[in-house]
């Protein structure tokens, strides 16, 4: 019988002791009011004629939290119909490629949350199509959380944090939005958002589809040695995918107050989407000593479905003490994927027959998370801890069945069908301090713990096992103002990464003629600390932040390339000796004139990763990394503006290989037509030069393989504003620095993080 451990935190007290911000001297509450900055000067410009909406210019100073940066990605004016995907590769240091695989400082070991709480449907294979289907307005900001605080858990992987943080309108009346927008090869999306909120009752939601995807063309040679020959046997790969696909959905929230004290709040999400596709695959097999040469071509027609759906309740409680709240939240989501996949394989040569095949392939992922947390004064500063029961539980389910050409006969392939399961439970406790020292001082610092039980079901070769740990992470976090408008930043804190469900099923999932890939039950966890120091100052009249980190991973968790039989390549995951980065990292924002805003952002990191090669040796590899962002945004008048966008991601190590640099350029133009209607237009890879290239050299495998995508595609929209004020509103300056502080938030100090 599995002993649960369960292990409390040193509950060293959290919270802060900030400056007031100005929105707390002026009475409002945090909740219905946008926290300001120490320091916030509003420049507004002259209106237009009388349609035209005036548009607020904020040149705010940019205040990071204590543990984390915050970038308001709203305030990008493509977002009306761009995706969540587009909004984070304008965030400093991530970078989403078009399928969705999300890297933060060259590491895709990244636990994206919603509103500081995991979901289903951004894990596993979920992620890149979520992020590439939901809706960029929804978002108000993207919290980047590289070296993630005591409250935070491990759900996902664990790693640096991505925290989507959706809007949220508390201002009493009524206020919606409409957008739509068409695009080439007949694209399409439309989203409708909206609130209302009178006395005790507040109800905010919305609805959007899309009609979209990226057609893509793939070119992969290899070159493997024969260990029968000792020749290097050439092989190549063409491969087309064609497919737009439908995606929908819902969310609802509402809110209710007892009383002056307490609230409640429950909130609902739904969404689909189909995953069509046509695809086509030529291949040569190089002839070896046992086996002649091979030249044949497969189709496959792809068709499915995949359903996200979720729901939650949240109690919150004011207490008597300045600061006291209590928060009661659970949350169930799960994400439901089904495919159909038919292919047929034409044999120009080899003297082998046509073949077809059929695979249904059923997966899910079951999220149940309830957490609490307390947070009240404590000793001149606030003390805050909490705990967290969650299981995740993810199903996959694989029936191949080869069809006989002739007869259309269905027989089960056993050797590539496969049902596995999943099943873990995490139980942490966890405890912060925050506490200003002096004028000058700041400090936040925490320890959690989390046991980890796991279950795994193989059923079809009828194994069961299981397995449990018990973790503490610390972290620490310091801020030392030097002056008014310089401060210094310090961080530390640990993380482990536990393999998800497709890193330990050992069972060979077949991908096509040339790869297979399987997981590996005897993978463990890999540990991570990071460190970081930050430097805030404004140079040159910019907005200016520098970050250096280092980062260090014990058994980090890697591909592993290895051949089989009949040149197909078997793609695994091994814990490796352990690897680390390190770099500089930089943003500047600000007006270059009054009418250019320049937002840009740096990342020159060093990688060194120290892996078994396919021969069983050690081998240490190393990479320098260029990576970075300039974003112009020129404002014509106060209708129109214009947006022009650079993205840069430099050459990333992973596993045997690595991944080659890539750029786009993406271009937008926004112009107000009357006070509530607005004309978007939006060109993304404006030069077709995003493209996926990755590399593999080692004993006896040489491979290129570069995946390019229908990257130019162009956008125009409208964005019509319902109820609110007869204009647009705030509308804030695009800007890669992070907007004013939280609650309580004074310079180079922040106030409490939210719960996580």
């Amino acid at each position: 019988m599995r002993k649960i451990l369960l292990s409390a935190c040193l509950a060293s007290p959290l919270a802060a002791l900030a400056q007031t911000s100005p929105a707390a001297a002026n009475g409002s509450s945090p909740a219905t009011t946008k926290p300001a900055a120490t320091k916030a000067t509003t420049g507004q410009p002259a209106e237009a004629a009388s349609v035209i909406p005036s548009v607020n210019v904020a040149g705010e100073r940019p205040t990071n939290r204590i543990d984390r940066q915050v970038y308001d990605v709203k305030s990008d004016i493509s977002t009306s119909n761009s995706t969540a995907a587009d909004a984070l590769n304008n965030v400093p240091s991530v970078a989403v490629d078009p399928d969705g695989t999300v890297t933060l400082r060259g590491s895709s070991n990244v636990q994206i949350l919603v509103d500081g709480k995991p979901s289903a449907m951004l894990q596993g294979e979920n992620r890149g199509a979520t992020l590439n289907a939901m809706q960029a307005d929804d978002i108000e900001s993207v919290e980047v959380i590289n070296n993630p605080g005591a409250q935070f858990g491990n759900e996902a992987g664990g790693g640096p944090i991505l925290n989507l943080v959706m809007r949220r309108n508390r201002k009493a009346g009524g206020f919606a939005n409409l957008n739509a927008n068409a695009g080439v090869e007949g694209r399409y999306n439309s989203a409708f958002s909206g609130s209302y909120n009178e006395g005790a009752w507040g109800i905010q939601g919305g609805a959007h589809i899309r009609h979209d995807g990226r057609n893509s063309t793939a070119d992969l040679s290899r070159d493997r040695l024969d260990s029968n020959s000792g020749n290097w046997v050439h092989s190549s790969q063409h491969s087309s995918g064609v497919g737009l696909n439908d995606m929908s959905g819902v969310n609802s929230t509402v809110n209710y107050n007892l009383n002056a004290t307490d609230t409640l709040a429950a909130s609902a999400n739904y969404n689909a989407r189909t995953n069509d596709q046509h695809g086509v695959d030529h291949y040569i097999n190089g002839a070896t000593a046992l086996q002649p040469l091979t030249d044949y071509v497969r189709t496959t027609q792809r068709s499915g479905d995949a359903r996200n759906f979720g729901w939650g309740t949240r109690y919150d409680h004011k207490g008597e003490l300045p600061n006291e709240v209590l928060k009661i939240d659970l949350r169930v989501s799960a994400s439901e994927n089904e495919s159909d996949n038919l292919y047929a394989n034409s044999y120009a040569s080899g003297n082998l027959p046509n073949t077809r095949a059929a695979q249904h392939n059923n997966s899910s992922i079951r999220i149940v998370d309830f957490t609490g947390d307390y947070e009240r004064p404590l000793w001149g500063g606030s003390a805050k801890a909490g705990y967290k029961i969650a299981t995740n539980t993810s199903d996959a389910e694989t029936a191949y069945t080869d069809i006989n050409p002739y007869t259309s006969t269905v027989t089960l392939n056993p050797a590539r069908s496969n049902h596995y399961q999943l099943e873990e439970t995490v139980v942490a406790l966890y405890g912060s301090y925050q506490l200003r020292l002096n004028d000058d001082w700041g400090l936040l610092a925490g320890l959690r713990s989390e046991h980890t039980a796991l279950d795994i079901h193989q059923y079809t070769s009828n194994v069961e096992a299981s397995n449990s740990y018990l973790n503490f992470m610390p972290s620490l976090f310091a801020t030392y103002r030097l002056s008014e408008a310089s401060t210094l930043r310090f961080a530390y804190a640990r993380r482990i990464r536990r393999p998800n469900a497709n890193d330990l099923n050992p069972y060979v999932v077949y991908r096509d003629e040339f790869n297979v890939s399987s997981g590996n039950p005897l993978l463990k966890p890999t540990k991570t600390d990071s460190f970081e120091v930050g430097y805030e100052t404004k140079l040159f009249g910019l907005e200016t932040n520098l970050r250096s980190y280092y980062r260090r991973d014990t058994d980090a968790i890697v591909d592993y390339r290895t051949l089989l039989a009949n040149n197909v390549l078997l793609t695994t995951r091994r814990n490796g000796e352990g690897s680390h980065s390190s770099g500089l990292e930089f943003t500047m924002s600000g007006k270059l004139t009054p009418e250019l805003t320049l937002n840009t952002s740096g990342n020159l990191m060093r990688m060194q990763q120290t892996t078994f090669d396919d021969q069983g040796l050690l081998n240490t590899r190393t990479a320098n990394s260029l990576s970075g962002r300039v974003r112009l945004n020129y404002a014509y008048s106060a209708a129109t503006q214009v947006q022009m966008s650079l993205q840069m991601q430099g050459k990333m190590l992973s596993g045997q290989g690595y991944r080659s640099p890539n750029s786009t350029f993406n271009l937008s133009l926004r112009q107000a037509l009357t006070p509530r209607l607005s004309m978007l237009a939006t060109v993304t890879d404006l030069f077709n030069t995003n493209k996926m290239e990755t590399v593999v050299d080692s004993a006896t495998l040489r491979e290129t393989s570069t995946r390019r995508f229908d990257g130019r595609v162009f956008y125009l929209g409208l964005s019509y504003r319902f109820g609110g004020p007869n204009k647009e509103g705030e509308q804030h300056e695009p800007r890669m620095g992070p907007p004013p502080g939280g609650p309580g938030g004074g310079p180079g100090f922040g106030g409490p993080p939210p719960q996580g």
